[in-house]
């Protein structure tokens, strides 16, 4: 280091840090009005009132172009078009069923039969909260226009055969 002449006392030189500081406030405020904070995205989900004789609350669904998801535990899904107990479901876990869904709505639309493909999402007692999410965030994800939910009417073939396989 270089001596400063302060009369015979020995000194070290001051280094000025102000140009650092400014340079370092500069920067975090940079930071700070360039960040994106995200906001969580929500999804609105209407179930229908349960008042099944009222003409608006009857959904008359093609089953050439309905699928039915089951949701299971263990993040298993069984899935089956169509009229429920006609065709066994198949079982897949919940990351494959997108195929399932693409392939499904190809062949429905190719079906000639008109109106929309719909996927009927049941969740059973043993899914998870997070396997709902998944699922409704996948359909939003492929475009499915018509999706229903309905945790009220599992059918007692489907609940058999969701506990033959384990996944109930």
């Amino acid at each position: 280091m270089a001596e400063l002449n302060t009369g015979g006392k020995k000194a070290t030189p001051r280094v000025d840090m102000t140009p650092m500081v400014d340079l370092m406030f500069l920067l975090v405020t940079f930071f700070i009005l360039t960040t994106v904070i995200s906001t969580p995205q929500a999804m609105d989900i209407a179930k229908p009132d349960k008042n099944e004789k009222l003409p608006e609350n009857r959904l008359e669904l093609k089953a050439s172009k309905t699928m039915t998801i089951l949701l299971g535990k263990n993040n298993k899904v069984a899935w089956y078009m169509g009229v429920a107990g006609e065709s066994a479901p198949t079982i897949e876990s919940g990351s494959q069923i997108e195929d399932a869904i693409v392939k499904n709505r190809k062949a429905a639309d190719a079906s000639g039969v008109a109106g929309d493909f719909v996927v009927l999402v049941k969740p059973t007692s043993g899914s998870t909260f997070q396997n709902f999410v998944d699922m409704m965030d996948e359909l939003e994800i492929l475009k499915v226009k018509v999706r229903q939910i309905d945790d009220d009417n599992i059918l007692d073939n489907e609940k058999q055969f969701m506990k033959e396989k384990g996944i109930l």
